[in-house]
């Protein structure tokens, strides 16, 4: 998945939505690797990466595997260097259906620490 393209309004719209509901439970908007983030206490959860977005899922996790079953998810990798972090996944914008329930997923994880 390219690195600097711009997200589509699609997926910026969905993004903007996200962070709206989230907000009400402690998610503020910022950013992480010069992207768009969901941040709890200043930490990311999860990021829009060019069309795709990015959740922290954590390691060995049933969220991790359900979102890495969707058609073109893969760990996350920033920096495109063939260097994933284990406890991401990047959901490109054909799954963006599935977005929301991976975004309180992540906050789950981000909560259960």
């Amino acid at each position: 998945m390219k690195r600097n393209e711009e997200p589509t309004p699609e997926a910026q719209a969905e993004y903007e939505r996200i962070g709206e509901e989230m907000a009400s439970v402690g998610v503020a908007r910022g950013k992480m690797f010069t992207s768009q983030a969901l941040l709890l206490n200043g930490k990311a959860i999860a990021c829009l990466m060019g069309s795709s977005m990015a959740f922290k899922l954590g390691r060995e996790n049933l969220e991790l595997e359900r979102a890495l079953s969707l058609d073109g998810a893969v760990l996350f990798d920033p920096s495109g260097m063939g260097r994933p972090f284990k406890d991401w996944a990047e959901v490109p914008q054909s799954g963006m259906e599935e977005w929301a329930g991976l975004a309180e997923a992540a906050l789950a994880a981000k909560l259960a620490e």
